[in-house]
């Protein structure tokens, strides 16, 4: 199943880097929980699809232009490892952002369960078994 998710992961970065944030709903559990480590702003856990959308609707409140794509898809087992680059532009101070960082899907059968957020990519690979 891995190639699965690898490839259902590519087209949810896609639609991600032509601003469709809806994508991710294509892959998510019901519950899935959504993890934001203390380093991210909003920082905190967001369970279900409701609270993936309401995360995201704050998210994209401050942004008149943002786009995520995936840099580097690894498999790990039930798990998927992505290099992320985020680009943005600030709604009020039309300050264009670029961040990078690394997210850890895990996946119940065809479904991500839990999505994960890491700055560094040691942490995001180790998260996952690997080093």
């Amino acid at each position: 199943m891995p190639d699965e998710h690898v490839d259902a992961l590519r087209e949810v970065y896609a639609r991600w880097s032509r601003g469709d944030f809806s994508a991710s709903l294509d892959v998510a559990d019901p519950l899935i929980l959504f993890v934001l480590g203390p380093e991210f702003p909003d920082a905190g856990s967001y369970l279900g699809i409701e609270g993936l959308r309401e995360y995201t609707r704050g998210f994209l409140e401050p942004w008149s232009r943002i786009t995520i794509e995936a840099e580097e898809v690894t498999p790990a087992g039930d798990s998927v490892v992505v290099a992320v680059l985020q680009r943005g532009v600030g709604d009020e101070s039309g300050i264009a952002t670029e961040l990078r960082y690394f997210q850890v899907w895990s996946f119940r059968g065809a479904r991500a369960i839990r999505l994960e957020n890491f700055r560094e990519r040691a942490e995001a690979l180790e998260a996952v078994g690997l080093r």
